[in-house]
């Protein structure tokens, strides 16, 4: 389209740089007079006490007791080698970005921020890479040089920077190498595998705005050091009783007896606020653990009109079943939650922090058969602003039959406690995928979508991957471990020895890489590996929340729509007129097969219009000036490869604009990828293109409170570099606190 002039022109620009003083453009461009933040914006010690802390890096897990608090500003995603089409070919795995130096690169991240979850399906793809910042760092496992056998008691390599608990192989999860040592980076991070052969991998990171100076710790770039001793001890004590103890200053405990009785429900304790309940058990007689397992917990918080915990009692514990079919004495022995098994009796315990302001109403309503329990409650005060911490929920639904071709809807916060926005954080999943022994559905990729978001930010490529095996745990092996595990289930249909035995069940917890929303979240999960599965699921999410948005659409463009680009005083350089596209986001496969031998279209394509260029473009977007910063998402043709601009962002009311630098907007690869699959694991890749059907994309970008507060419209220059950026909507989402409870 021809370049049109708004009343702010493409200007020079400064930038943020380290220490938060503006930075210019080019060498020869002097600072622009008030355009970027005061020095020491970027100074963890300078960070803001009017919004939470987030937590950063191994203080994710040393700070385990702020789980509950909002992570205001802060994004989360997870990238993986999911098939693009939407199928389950080869389970998954082998699908990359691209291939670079007889490398196969599964993610290309740009800007700052922390992986904090990498599973790969035994020990393949390795060796790996992780690039960090430009730094080349080779990550492998004892079983990369000889893989024909894998080895007993296998690790990572280097052996000091992965130790174990935070990092576990295959011989210890039962079929995957994990890692969840985090690894920040300031500029980039790529990963890529030497060896492709069922080359699965699934990667969770966290990004923060440049110069974001609400974090724990400053983000600095990995340097392969072993881990805090502090943390890896901390992990390795899941099972144990990780809260306050009775004795530490400020805690009060409770404690009693209360008789279950089917169908009705009965009180265990009401507490006062403020406060934040760090512990809960239930005891009963190991010869009861089927009756306090088939009861539901319940708790209200704060007198809402409904509990925000209501769940069966054995998966709110991480158990499908109460059925110890190894007589093992930790049915589950994970970080929140546990199951022990102990002279004859149970206890089920958790430790998952929960705050509230005025009252806490905890209750067990009685299943099948009666049973006599006797609880403990530990609570301290809670002394920050009530709108910094969400209250924990666990949101139980029975699927029922599966609806062919749709994903499973574990929790849809829009319709959940009397719908409305929702400020929080996704914490675990605990789920029942089968009441016949089957192990098969494990296929079904998890998806999850935050914030009006229709491309999920969470894209997976199993079931048994979500819950941390491989080879479905090997064979359906019972496995527990702190943040993942599959505790109850027989191998196989022969095996069963009884209803209770059949049911196959698994969990996991997010704790350093819990996801946060800030508007609302859909939990999906794929039933089968295109959603063919017959089997009878039960879902239970563990989220925080708080009632109210902490993150608000305030403008919104279509851009190619004439009258919105003039609102918007739309610019664009070497825009070649209006882009007219029908095509489809990635939701799974788009069409099943029908009664008829036909099919039945399942995700129809969608048409819409908007620009491509290889020039700049200016918009303004209206924000608040209350606002803790500012993101940007764009809907757009995910056609063009590897787009990629510099963000220029100037108070739209100044005259004339300074733009600051606030970063590179990136999205690596395209509809088209590389999946290579040789059959042998020391093969050579074997690249192949394919493309799929699937070009719409929504991305997003932050910009920093520094350069936002205190305005109310904002000028965003996008300059593309080396390619193609594509551009249909734009919109601005402002960054705030919910309300007060």
């Amino acid at each position: 389209m021809p370049e049109r002039r708004g009343p702010a022109s493409l200007l020079a620009a400064g930038s943020c740089d380290e220490s938060g003083t503006n930075v210019a453009a080019d060498a020869s461009a002097q600072p622009v007079p008030g355009a970027a933040a005061d020095a020491g914006a970027c100074d963890p010690a300078s960070a803001d006490k009017d919004v939470p802390t987030i937590s950063v890096g191994l203080d994710a897990y040393r700070r385990w007791d702020r789980w509950p608090y909002l992570h205001v500003g802060e994004r989360a995603y997870t990238r993986s080698t999911y098939d693009r089409a939407g199928g389950n070919e080869a389970a998954d795995a082998s699908h990359y970005l691209r291939v670079t130096n007889d490398r196969a690169v599964a993610l290309d991240v740009a800007g700052t921020g922390v992986l904090y979850f990498t599973r790969a399906n035994h020990w393949h793809g390795s060796p790996w890479h992780d690039v960090v910042d430009g730094h080349d760092f080779t990550i492998a496992e004892t079983a990369t040089a000889d893989p024909s056998g894998a080895m007993p008691g296998s690790s990572f390599i280097p052996p000091h920077a992965f130790p174990a608990p935070l990092a576990l192989t295959r011989s210890t999860t039962l079929g995957s190498d994990v890692s969840g040592v985090p690894i920040p980076f300031t500029q980039s991070l790529q990963i890529a595998y030497e060896r492709t052969n069922y080359g699965t991998g699934y990667f969770s990171y966290h990004l923060f705005p440049s110069c974001a100076h609400d974090l724990s710790a400053p983000v600095l770039s990995w340097s392969e050091r072993a881990p805090d001793a502090d943390v890896v001890t901390l992990v390795a004590q899941a099972g144990q009783d990780i809260a306050p103890p009775a004795s530490a200053p400020g805690v009060e405990s409770a404690g009693g007896t209360v008789t279950l009785v089917p169908g009705a429900a009965s009180t265990v304790v009401d507490l006062t606020g403020p406060s934040m309940l760090r512990a809960l058990t239930f005891t009963t007689a190991a010869a009861d653990a089927e009756a306090l397992g088939g009861a539901t917990l319940q708790i209200t918080w704060d007198g809402r009109p409904s509990p925000s915990v209501s769940a069966p009692v054995s998966l709110f514990f991480g158990a499908g079943s109460m059925l110890n079919r190894a007589g093992r004495e930790y049915l589950v022995k994970a970080f929140p939650v546990g199951i022990r098994f102990s002279a004859g009796m149970v206890t089920l315990a958790t430790y998952f922090p929960m705050p509230f302001q005025r009252s806490a109403h905890v209750a067990l309503v009685g299943g099948a058969a009666p049973a006599t329990v006797t609880w403990v409650a530990r609570k301290q005060p809670y002394a920050d602003p009530p709108s910094w911490a969400g209250y924990l929920h666990a949101t139980y639904v029975d699927q029922g039959a599966p609806t062919p071709g749709k994903d499973l809807v574990m929790l849809d916060t829009t319709s959940t406690e009397g719908s409305g926005d929702w400020c929080g954080q996704i914490v675990g999943t605990s789920f029942i995928f089968s009441e016949r022994a089957n192990l098969s559905t494990l296929e079904g990729d998890p998806r999850f979508f935050f914030d009006d978001s229709q491309t999920p930010q969470v894209q997976g490529t199993g079931t048994e991957e979500w819950g941390g095996g491989g080879d479905y745990w090997q064979g359906g092996q019972q496995t527990t471990l702190p943040f993942f595990g599959h505790p109850v289930g027989a191998p196989g249909p022969a095996s069963v020895t009884s209803p209770e035995d059949a049911i196959e069940s698994a969990y996991r917890f997010l704790l350093a890489d819990a996801m946060p929303f800030g508007r609302n979240a859909r939990i999906q999960l794929e039933h089968g590996g295109t959603d063919d599965s017959s089997e009878h699921y039960r879902t239970l999410v563990y989220w925080y929340g708080l009632p109210g948005a902490c993150l608000v659409r305030t403008d919104a463009l279509h851009v190619s729509d004439t009258a919105d680009e003039v609102a918007h005083d739309y610019v664009s350089r070497g825009a070649q007129g209006v882009d007219t596209l029908t095509t489809r986001y990635e939701w799974g496969v788009d069409a099943i097969p029908a009664p008829d031998g036909g099919t039945t279209v399942v995700h129809p394509a969608t048409t819409d219009t908007g620009r491509h260029t290889t020039g700049p473009s200016e918009l303004t977007l209206a924000v608040r000036p209350d606002n803790f910063g500012v993101m940007l998402r764009r809907k757009l043709d995910y056609g063009f490869p590897d787009q990629r601009a510099e963000v220029w962002v100037a108070d739209a009311e100044s005259d004339p604009p300074s733009f600051v630098h606030a970063g590179t907007w990136y999205l690596a690869g395209s509809n088209q990828c590389v999946f290579s699959d040789p059959p042998g694991e020391l093969d050579p890749l074997q690249p192949v293109m394919q493309t799929s059907d699937r070009r719409w994309r929504d991305d997003e970008f932050l910009i920093p409170r520094v350069l936002t507060e205190g305005r109310s419209v904002l000028r965003v220059r996008l300059v593309p570099t080396g390619g193609t950026w594509s551009e249909y909507r734009y919109a601005a989402y402002v960054w705030t606190l919910p309300p007060a409870p």
